[in-house]
């Protein structure tokens, strides 16, 4: 127990989440502090940039091997599960609709980017190792779930013939949104490049990647903070109580889960709180773009409000380093 008030207190002292509790407070009280919206897009490039870089560079170290295929999987079969657990749940304690409650329910799903990467950095503050093809099993979590919720709403019409040219929520244009993301993309092209590259080209673009990382980090999580705050104060009218209860109940299920595919794989103490911290995280990126195509009638204030002013910070200030200390207690032993 003294080891997880340990981490959650170096945790909340840590500038990241110092930065974004600034931005989350800031918004709430109407400050007029912003971060322009294509410098939180270039902040957002660098940051996918250097985790697909750094990741690709270690797997072209580590090789590929049977453990490496066995998290993949791990990966694809905790994106489709967790999206079913998350929409019977929202059915069973929230009046959303079935299509609002889909939608939510894609977005716990899939993985959000920024959460995996201030749980490297708190992991890499603990002196951990951790697995660079992680960011491999990060990007192949992203796009089953967006699937998995429209198999819910529309069923088997979603793959019936369209002849015709998709018109916006057909199918051709739903997968092509999914497959050319630009997080996505540049998650995937980084981490390829790296991979092609190795460890070399990692140390020739060193000072780029490791030096200002953490300073990009910060100020990409002040932005962030400043997205759930105003998310906060506008979306308030949707977050009854069970719906916020779910935000926080959501992300434990789903570490709980990450934790025991993490054992079956035998990943390290460091790779088990990075798989968890996965399956505990809600995106706020790339499904809010898929499903703006495939689900046009549900109700983003609900699902981004949710991922990003609920569970956001709760896996930020306390769900990391409770995800920490159950790793070093199961897979540290």
């Amino acid at each position: 127990m003294a080891d997880i008030f340990t981490l959650a207190y170096a945790n909340l002292v840590s500038p990241v989440v110092l930065f974004f509790v600034l931005g989350f407070a800031a918004a709430l009280a109407r400050s007029d502090l912003i971060v322009p919206e294509q410098i939180a897009k270039a902040l957002a490039l660098y940051l996918l940039f250097a985790i697909g870089f750094k990741g690709g560079a270690g797997v072209a170290e580590h090789g590929i091997d049977q453990k490496l295929m066995a998290a993949v999987l791990a990966g694809i079969v905790l994106s489709v599960l967790i999206p079913l657990i998350a929409f019977f749940i929202l059915q069973r304690i929230s009046k959303l609709s079935r299509i609002d409650a889909a939608a939510v329910a894609a977005h716990y799903g899939s993985i959000s980017i920024v959460t995996f990467v201030a749980g490297t950095d708190a992991v890499t503050r603990l002196g951990l190792d951790y697995e660079g093809y992680l960011v491999a099993v990060a990007a192949v979590m992203e796009s089953p779930p967006i699937l998995v919720a429209l198999l819910l709403i529309k069923g088997a019409s979603l793959f019936k013939s369209d002849a015709t040219a998709p018109e916006p929520g057909g199918r051709s244009e739903l997968f092509r949104e999914i497959a050319l993301n630009g997080s996505i993309v540049m998650l995937i092209g980084a981490f390829a490049i790296g991979w092609i590259t190795g460890p070399a080209g990692q140390e020739e673009i060193k000072p780029f990647i490791v030096d200002p990382f953490k300073g990009v980090l910060c100020l990409f999580l002040l932005d962030m903070g400043l997205v759930a705050g105003r998310g906060m104060r506008t979306g308030r009218q949707y977050l009854k109580p069970p719906v916020i209860g779910f935000g926080l109940i959501m992300p434990p299920i789903g570490a709980a889960l990450g934790l025991v595919a993490a054992q079956m794989v035998g990943l390290s103490v460091g790779g088990t709180t990075l798989l968890m911290t996965l399956a505990a995280s809600a995106s706020y990126i790339a499904v809010p773009a898929a499903l703006r195509v495939a689900l046009p009638e549900a109700k983003p204030a609900i699902s981004l409000t949710l991922s990003l002013g609920v569970t956001f910070p709760f896996n930020l200030i306390v769900g990391i380093p409770l995800y920490g200390a159950a790793a070093q207690a199961v897979a540290g032993g």
